[in-house]
């Protein structure tokens, strides 16, 4: 079965919105969306080959150096599905766009 790499994308701007809420808000929002996620995750498990993770700032290499970079990747996943649409739509509900301030999900299929 085909594999994708799935992107959790979000936008600085509503990453800086969510870190000026109150405290209380992000921790209200994190433990809804956490469990949220969980339950997505065990719902999906069947098609998940790699639970990835969330990442940080970005550091390039280029032909001029090493340097900080901007991308809006913030995580990554590793789906299994029989199409790109098939494993776009396992995201539809996914917390990330319901519950936190990601912006979409990137489904890239893996190609070798």
């Amino acid at each position: 079965m085909p594999r994708f790499l799935a992107l959790y994308t979000m936008k600085p701007e509503d990453f800086a919105a969510f870190r000026d809420l109150p405290k209380a808000d992000q921790d209200a929002i994190n433990a809804v969306g956490v469990a949220r996620w969980a339950e997505w995750e065990k719902r999906n498990a069947a098609f998940i080959l790699d639970r990835g993770g969330m990442v940080g700032k970005t550091t390039r290499l280029s032909r001029e150096g090493v340097a900080a970079a901007f991308n809006p990747v913030c995580g990554y996943l590793v789906v299994e599905a029989e199409t790109a649409d098939t494993a776009a739509l396992l995201f539809a509900d996914h917390p990330h766009i319901t519950v936190f301030p990601g912006d979409g999900v990137d489904i890239i299929p893996f190609v070798t």
